[in-house]
């Protein structure tokens, strides 16, 4: 037979599978023409790739279904990293969030607590400061100012300020002749004063004592006491 009648098989290309148990190592394909025989040293190399059409039929779903499993499983782990990964951002967040809500309350804890101090101190500073200034026979408005500032907190001073000249103008012996409200903060019934000092009624530094300690147990503080006067016109 002559070797110019030898005819190479063309394989028909499917996709090339990856399998544990259907991959083969070919060595070579011989491709034989009708009636003819091929020489073992008549052969020629080809690549070593296995097939899909040189599979047997019945083990071609097997590896088709095992490629289709490990691009599942490919599919899988990618997705599990990508929900790790927004777990683990999610949780960086929340954590930030809540680090920042906890700064965020100490600060006004902090701040609470400071200005409780400052009261308790203007309190006690009023106590005192009430019965050290000099009895006189009358006050201007200007004697009667100086003496507010010294007992309450340079903070609280204008919002306190702000009640007295509405209720009073500054006058310490104003009377309401309809009500009987009297002083600086008009207090009614007037003997309320009375808690802070016998001579309520001559003395505007037992009057202030009272009106600050009024504002502050009521209120919290003289400006808070300011906020709820301006949106009622009382306090």
């Amino acid at each position: 037979m002559l070797e110019g009648n030898r005819v190479s098989r063309i394989s028909v290309r499917g996709f090339a599978v990856a399998s544990a148990t259907a991959v083969t190592a070919v060595g070579s394909v011989v491709g034989v023409a009708s009636g003819s025989t091929a020489q073992p040293n008549d052969t020629e190399a080809t690549a070593d790739v296995t097939l899909l059409a040189d599979i047997p039929a019945g083990e071609q779903a097997q590896v088709q279904t095992a490629s289709l499993t490990q691009q599942a499983d490919a599919q899988a782990i990618a997705a599990d990293a990508s929900a790790k990964k927004d777990a683990e951002e999610a949780a960086r967040k929340a954590a930030a969030e809540t680090a920042f809500a906890k700064k965020a309350e100490a600060e006004k804890a902090a701040k609470e607590a400071k200005e409780r101090e400052e009261l308790a101190k203007a309190a006690s500073r009023s106590a005192r400061d009430a019965s050290s200034f000099p009895v006189q026979s009358s006050y201007t408005v200007a004697q009667i100012q100086a003496m507010a500032r010294q007992m309450v907190p340079a903070g609280q001073f204008q919002c306190f300020s702000n009640i007295v000249s509405h209720e009073s103008g500054w006058n310490y012996r104003a009377v309401n002749a309809s009500s009987g409200a009297y002083g600086l903060f008009q207090a009614l019934p007037a003997g309320k004063y009375a808690s802070a000092g016998a001579d309520w009624q001559t003395n505007p530094a037992t009057q202030i004592k009272w009106g600050l300690n009024y504002m502050n147990s009521r209120y919290g503080s003289p400006c808070a006491a300011w906020d709820f006067w301006a949106a009622n016109h009382w306090y």
